[in-house]
């Protein structure tokens, strides 16, 4: 049997003790809600000092301090506390001022009950979507943040060197690495840990999977039937992204004329619409990313020289993972745990030595991308409590082969180093009892006594 949800405290205040009982027995038919009362100002507002409401009804003439003092000082003491006002003199004046202080709404006596009701069931439903995208704004500051992205080597540091150098500034940004480098990422810890921009919005395009015709519109928006489908006006994504950021992935695809239009945005903050001749104006910043040598492209002009120019102002290199393997074992541990939480493998602890070294000599064509894609897969493949070599993908698995080959090539040699790993992976998987790794690799118990003994593997029962 499940538990019952705790009960949303609301605190109404009026100096009309019959109204206040109207409200309170209209609020407890309700049966999920806790009611609390105060008759002015003051006591209102001891009450949310000693314990904060979820929710505030309130009359605007009371003695004392009126209503929209009281509304003033609640909002000083938690800014988040939604408050319906109440007056039997519902003014438009009284309205404005109430919603300019941080009112929730404002409702006329006399009222029905179910106008009070639904009232108070959106205030509150409101308020709680409120901290839910707060709590998801926060969330997503912490995962991108610059500082917690992993890299302990050398080239990263000096990444994040960069970014601490350009993060609070509103020059437009050009990140160049290979495909899995993870350079939407960096894009994405720029704008979150950005002061003026983190709390708009975050907008990714990728220029490549839309053609020329499309992207336009995409990016500047366009108006009802200035082309063949156009239905209906569209946003675009710059608007969008207005006092934002917006990323253009794969800026190095972009068709020439739609580098045009990019580059009088980057110049003037303004565009039109396709068919419209309206300016927008807008407070857009633009970080790029390619994984081409774009510097080549405008050699070969096949890449507007200007809009290059106005692109890489902070120019940021991602190296690629085979440039950075010391961060490998990091990088390793942390999809670990991330992917053995997700698939409820939380004794899946680690990775043996063996798979981390054929992580370590793996070049990584696919980068860091390719790298937690293996250890996803692994995870799902795995016996706690490690990842081990036979959890790894063959491509990956034959490195280890080869080398173990091009190292000795003696084959007695090659056996017996098949031989140790195949007995050491049933001796874990049968938790070091004899007799069921015997039955396992079918040879006797005491082959697997001498094996063991030979190659110094632990045997438990």
């Amino acid at each position: 049997m499940s538990a019952r949800a705790p009960k949303q405290s609301i605190l109404v205040v009026d100096d009309d003790k019959n109204i206040l009982k109207m409200i309170e027995i209209n609020l407890r038919k309700e049966k999920v809600y806790e009611i609390r009362t105060a008759s002015n100002g003051e006591a209102c507002l001891k009450n949310i000092r000693e314990s904060i409401p979820g929710l505030v009804v309130m009359d605007i003439q009371m003695p004392g301090i009126d209503g929209i003092e009281t509304l003033r000082r609640i909002k000083e003491i938690e800014p988040m506390i939604p408050v319906v006002m109440m007056s039997a003199h519902g003014t438009i004046e009284k309205a404005v001022e109430s919603m300019k202080q941080g009112a929730y709404d404002f409702i006329t006596k006399p009222f029905a009950s179910e106008r009070l009701l639904v009232t108070v069931r959106n205030a509150l439903l409101n308020t709680s979507l409120r901290r839910e995208v707060d709590d998801l704004r926060l969330e997503l500051k912490d995962k991108f943040q610059f500082n917690n992205i992993i890299g302990q080597s050398g080239v990263m540091q000096e990444v994040f060197r960069s970014l601490e150098k350009v993060v609070n500034s509103n020059v437009t940004v050009l990140i160049q690495g290979e495909s899995g480098t993870g350079k939407e990422l960096i894009a994405k810890a720029i704008h979150y840990d950005n002061k003026q921009r983190s709390n708009n919005s975050f907008v990714a395009v990728n220029c490549s999977a839309l053609p020329e015709s499309l992207l336009e519109s995409e990016l500047f928006g366009h108006e009802k039937g200035s082309f063949t489908g156009a239905t209906g006006r569209r946003i675009g994504k710059f608007e969008q992204a207005d006092n934002g950021t917006i990323f253009l992935d794969e800026i190095g695809d972009m068709a020439p004329a739609t580098q045009a239009k990019l580059l009088r945005v980057l110049q003037e903050r303004e565009f039109e619409r396709v068919g419209s001749n309206e300016l927008m104006k807008v407070n857009t910043r633009v970080i790029s990313a390619t994984n081409k040598n774009l510097e080549e492209e405008v050699k070969t002009e096949k890449f507007r020289k200007d809009l290059y120019y106005r692109l890489s102002v902070f120019p940021i290199k991602m190296p690629p993972l085979r440039e950075r393997k010391e961060d490998i074992p990091l990088l390793a541990g942390h999809f670990l745990k991330k992917y053995s939480t997700e698939e409820n493998k939380e004794d899946l602890e680690s990775i043996s030595p063996d798979a981390l070294e054929l992580l370590m000599a793996c070049q990584w064509p696919g980068n860091v991308r390719e790298l937690e894609n293996t250890i996803e897969r692994a995870v799902v493949l795995a016996t706690p409590p490690e990842i081990r070599p036979k959890d790894l993908p063959s491509s990956i698995r034959s490195i280890g082969e080869k080398k173990i080959f091009e190292s000795d090539n003696k084959l007695s040699n090659w056996i017996e180093r098949l031989e140790e790993d195949a007995l050491r992976q049933a001796l874990l998987e049968c938790e070091g009892n004899i007799s069921q790794t015997a039955k396992k690799l079918g040879i006797g118990r005491a082959t697997i006594y001498r094996k063991a003994k030979k190659y110094g593997l632990p045997m438990l029962k």
